[in-house]
């Protein structure tokens, strides 16, 4: 992260906890957000709750690799306004800001500050959020404010001229003439043929009818395609070989905290060998649907990242300091994950197209993190798919 962003995060802070922005804390350079964080909580006297300091950390891990690329900011942004959607702070009793609040907004804001118009519409909750903050937090000069150019843009509304604003008025009175003379000759058809009208209501009424089951749909497809139904774990490959019938496949046993090692086959064997893979951290689908592979038992499956032309493949990496076994987590997104996923219901397929990789590797679901108790999943290739 650049010392400017520290900088920020630090004077944002700092101002939060009503501390000196002048206490000292050395150079900056040799800290990271975590330990920035923790110096000035000390510096404080202020000590978070455990249960909340673990959500701290996760958020600042999300400031820590927040991308400096505008496409796969955007896409972090998105996935960050899903979080706001049903929530005004990130942590919290909803009316307060957080360390965590303060965190992402200081690191967020330079990024959202340099979006179009359109973009911010596009993330409403985000916009909210930061207006939310910086209403609640006296910051100074530290931020321009958030949504100057939104007011900016309806001023500029405003300050139509009347020529414009007659023609829009004139514009607007056609529509309504076209609109009464519509109503008309509906109104006479309706007279010469009642019982067409009556059939037209009737079809109506039964659109409508069936636009409260689409909505409905709506809502279960946007159930569907959460990443909260994959059973997502980090496992530790044991041992690896050659598939006896196929050479595209390997075969792996993979450790995820239980007894029982899962035996998983893969399509890995033309990017990766067995002695690559063995000994190797990996993210493990574990609630698909067991079968063979010609003729193998396949029990998971190896969440891979592939560049465009997937001339490179390579399984995700969990960092070293993830549990084996343990779940991986996104920011904001809870749910239980299916006992098993349905291939019907093509739930795996639904929701793949939303994972990749960010600017940096990181591996994300509509650019929120893959998490883990020891940070970030990650992989090599950077703006990758994930399969």
């Amino acid at each position: 992260m650049s010392l400017q962003r520290k900088q920020i995060v630090s004077s944002a802070l700092s101002k939060h906890l009503s501390l000196s922005p002048e206490a000292p804390l050395g150079d900056l350079g040799g800290y990271d957000i975590k330990s920035l964080y923790l110096n000035i909580l000390k510096s404080s006297g202020k000590r978070s709750p455990s249960k909340e300091s673990e959500e701290v950390m996760k958020w600042i891990s999300f400031a820590e690799i927040f991308p400096v690329d505008s496409s796969a900011c955007f896409d972090a942004l998105n996935g960050l306004n899903e979080v706001l959607a049903l929530n005004s702070v990130l942590l919290g009793n909803g009316l307060t800001p957080s360390e965590a609040d303060i965190i992402v907004f200081s690191v967020i804001h330079s990024s959202v500050i340099g979006l179009s118009h359109l973009e911010m519409e596009k993330l409403v909750h985000v916009m909210r959020w930061m207006d939310y903050i910086q209403s609640k937090v006296d910051f100074g000069k530290l931020f321009e404010k958030v949504l100057l150019k939104k007011d900016a843009f309806e001023f500029q509304l405003q300050g139509i001229k009347v020529d414009n604003k007659s023609e829009i008025d004139t514009n607007a009175k056609k529509t309504v003439e076209n609109t009464k003379n519509k109503e008309k000759l509906e109104v006479d058809s309706s007279m010469k043929k009642s019982d067409a009208g009556n059939k037209s209501t009737g079809k109506k009424e039964s659109a409508q009818e069936k636009k409260k089951p689409s909505e409905t749909e709506a809502g279960e497809k946007d159930k569907e395609v959460s990443v909260s139904l994959l059973n997502l774990q980090v496992g530790l490959i044991r041992k690896a070989w050659k598939h006896p019938s196929a050479d595209s496949l390997l075969v792996e046993e993979i450790d995820i905290g239980v007894a029982k090692l899962r035996q998983v086959v893969s399509g890995l064997a033309k990017f990766c060998s067995p002695d690559d893979l063995t000994n190797r951290r990996v993210v493990l689908i574990t609630n698909v649907k067991p079968g063979k592979l010609r003729d193998v038992m396949s029990e998971g499956l190896v969440l891979c990242a592939s560049n465009e032309d997937h001339t490179v493949v390579e399984p995700l990496l969990p960092p070293e300091g993830a549990k084996v076994g343990e779940r991986v987590s996104f920011l904001g997104i809870d749910g239980k994950p299916e006992d098993v996923l349905n291939p019907k219901k093509k739930q795996l397929e639904k929701i793949t197209p939303y994972l990749f990789t960010d600017d940096k590797g990181v591996a994300t679901f509509k650019g929120i993190p893959f998490m883990t108790s020891g940070g970030p999943c990650t992989s090599s290739i950077p703006k990758a798919s994930i399969k």
